[in-house]
């Protein structure tokens, strides 16, 4: 993995363009394939306004500043500063992130926090925000099993945060694309979860 972030940084450095434009192309692209996903399975609405956030000033210009062009600029805000304030604006702006869905635990024993179930809709976009964001960053080292990969590589937190129904959901369809690809995965969620006729 950390050869094909070289690669893509070494690519992202050669492109001349200011970094606020590289980055709004980059987020532009990033809605183009969400938007592209959320309407093979029939989630128009959520498909048009996916990201919208991501233009508000507060995410926008930190975007920008913190551009990279192979990753995410919210980690290199972190890495600067210790915390991403567009990160923190947009998880609770958008209900495609499990981040979103973090309340006040009713459990007397446990974490304080917990992750509540989220709606099917929104764990359906969750699987396509991921796989646009693969696409993305990875460019042609994209392949069916990426998003897993990377959901993979966040393992711990995901178990600790998120709903247990919402994680098997997860999980499921992350399986599913990467044994049985894209094609055969949306029919299979449209279809099964969101119960739609095809």
């Amino acid at each position: 993995m950390k050869s094909i972030e070289k690669e893509l940084s070494v690519q992202a450095k050669a492109d001349r363009r200011p970094k606020w434009l590289r980055h709004l192309c980059t987020v532009h692209h990033h809605r183009a394939l969400v938007r592209k996903y959320c309407f093979k399975l029939g989630l128009y609405r959520q498909g048009l306004m996916h990201d919208l956030s991501k233009y508000s000033p507060t995410e926008f210009f930190v975007g920008a500043k913190y551009y990279q062009g192979y990753r995410s600029p919210n980690t290199a805000e972190r890495l600067d500063r210790g915390y991403s304030s567009a990160w923190l604006h947009h998880k609770g702006r958008n209900k495609h992130h499990l981040e979103y869905w973090i309340d006040y635990s009713l459990q007397k024993d446990g974490y304080p926090l917990t992750g509540m179930e989220m709606p099917v809709k929104y764990v359906a976009e969750m699987l396509c925000d991921r796989i646009a964001a693969c696409r993305v960053y990875q460019g042609d080292a994209y392949t069916d099993a990426s998003a897993w990969q990377y959901y993979e590589s966040g393992l711990r937190v995901n178990t600790m945060i998120m709903h247990p129904k919402t994680r098997e959901l997860l999980e499921t369809m992350l399986h599913m694309l990467a044994e049985k690809g894209e094609e055969e995965t949306f029919a299979y969620i449209r279809r099964e979860v969101l119960g739609k006729k095809a």
